[in-house]
């Protein structure tokens, strides 16, 4: 009998759930894996299927030791399906239904909804995937390259944990949503993704870290949510897959402060005092920090409609159910029923950005949004350090939360990175300066360049300080000719 820890790689999916003792699950995602596969080589890391990927991979879900790294070709990596350990007696926390036992099936009168969230989940997963396809070609480094490949596969292992949900709990109606998981692309037309952010192109590396940054730690807060509900499959899916997801987060955070370290030495090295110089800057083959400020303003925001409207009934409903609590529910003091508390919400009132206390259970998207900003001042005060460190007279701060939105309060103002409410022609004055020009867009792609020598790395990016699995600098991360 498996211990709930160690994964099981004897058959064609590896797991820890005990696959070969439900023959009806395991049979569907047999028949699902094929097309997983045909999607991954389809929409996968474009060339560089057969190299050889310094990867690791899950063989137990003990946080202790939980991983083992080796060469793999990537269409041959164990995806699989790893929950966290079970717990035993495991009660509701928050909701209606606190303080019941934590349901192992699916509770009838919740179906549609639990069956959507997982969806939505499920969704991100192979379109972040698809939005980083071609950034291999453009690698600073093998180590970049190595980790844009352990995020890419990772979320297909996500992808691969949120169709097991559906196929084992959700019958014919989950095997349809799993193979539209498979149908829908990033960016397409016609069978676009579920959620604006990831149909948006992941153009360069600079927009790549980023996207870890700030699209990942989303990710974060919402697998931190769900890791809370009261459908104890979902919380154990959830909980192991918050284990990978930060080393997505990682790759991000040290990517753009491996970009400004290097930028702020070459400023350095140039007697170049001015940030704003941007042409001298540009010159020397780094990116000038107002333009990653820029970036910043964009993922930044594009991430924040991700939570979707700062005042939702789904969000209450789904929190009222016991489905998805809030970040860390576990460790809030309060009653975790919310019913007579408030919380306080931007809100956009006759032109003016104003703060209104609103139910509590109707502003839970406002609460994790708010979680979210918080997580992600920590690391931009970490990238500051930096750059104050340099003696450079510059600080990246993130913008005000109704700057460039499209979803919710603030979809229908136009307001600056200091949350001024602009005109229309204000807006279109200042956009430039704000967000990324065709000029910055420009000027990053010249600069991706792939280099592919062992130890080497673009001149717009520093070396890491360590490597993965403590490895020396000059390490081979990806065998690019198998």
């Amino acid at each position: 009998m498996p211990d709930g820890l160690t994964v099981n790689y004897d058959g064609l999916i590896p797991n820890n759930v005990d696959l070969n003792a439900d023959a009806r699950v395991r049979k569907a995602l047999e028949t699902w894996h094929p097309g997983y596969i045909d999607w991954w080589k389809d929409m996968g890391p474009e060339g560089f299927q057969e190299a050889l990927v310094y990867l690791r991979t899950a063989v137990s879900v003990d946080p202790k030791g939980w991983a083992k790294f080796d060469y793999v070709r990537m269409p041959e990596y164990k995806w699989g399906i790893l929950l966290a350990p079970k717990v035993e007696g495991r009660l509701i926390g928050f909701g209606q239904h606190k303080g019941e036992p934590a349901w192992q099936e699916v509770p009838g009168e919740y179906r549609g909804m639990l069956r959507r969230l997982i969806t939505i989940q499920g969704d991100t997963e192979p379109a972040s995937v698809e939005q980083q396809r071609h950034l291999g070609k453009t690698a600073p480094s093998l180590y970049d390259m190595r980790n844009l490949f352990q995020v890419n596969v990772e979320e297909g292992r996500h992808l691969w944990a949120m169709v097991y949900l559906l196929q084992k709990y959700f019958g014919r109606d989950g095997r349809e949503e799993a193979e539209e998981l498979l149908r829908r692309r990033s960016g397409s037309q016609d069978s676009p993704r579920m959620l604006g952010a990831f149909n948006e192109a992941t153009p360069d590396w600079v927009s790549f870290f980023m996207f870890t940054f700030f699209t990942d730690r989303d990710g974060k807060m919402q697998l931190e949510a769900l890791a809370q509900s009261g459908f104890d499959p979902l919380s154990r899916t959830c909980r192991f897959m918050l284990t990978e997801e930060a080393h997505h987060m990682f790759v991000g955070e040290t990517g753009v402060q491996r970009i400004i370290e290097r930028t702020c030495a070459a400023m350095r090295e140039a007697g170049i005092e001015d940030p704003a110089d941007t042409e001298r800057v540009r010159a020397l083959g780094v990116i000038d920090l107002p333009t990653l400020q820029k970036k910043m303003n964009l993922h930044f925001s594009l991430t924040l409609d991700l939570f979707g409207s700062e005042v939702s009934t789904n969000a209450a409903n789904a929190y009222n159910a016991g489905l998805k609590g809030r970040y860390r529910e576990d460790r809030l003091e309060d009653d975790h029923r919310l019913l007579d508390a408030t919380y306080p919400v931007l809100r956009c009132r006759d032109g003016a950005i104003v703060r209104e206390e609103v139910p509590a259970l109707s502003s839970l998207n406002m609460r994790l949004r708010d979680d979210f900003v918080q997580d992600c001042q920590g690391g931009v005060n970490r990238w500051n350090k930096v750059i104050e460190k340099a003696g450079i007279p510059f600080r990246l701060s993130l913008p005000h939360v109704a700057f460039n939105r499209k979803i919710g309060e603030f979809a229908a103002i136009e307001a600056d990175p200091e949350g001024r409410v602009l005109t229309a022609a204000e807006w279109a004055a200042g956009r430039d300066r704000w967000l990324p020009s065709t000029d910055d867009n420009l000027f990053i792609e010249s600069l991706m360049r792939p280099v592919s020598r062992p130890g080497e790395f673009a001149s717009w990016i520093a070396p890491p300080k360590v490597g993965i699995d403590n490895k020396p600098g000059d390490f081979e991360y990806v065998k690019l000719w198998g």
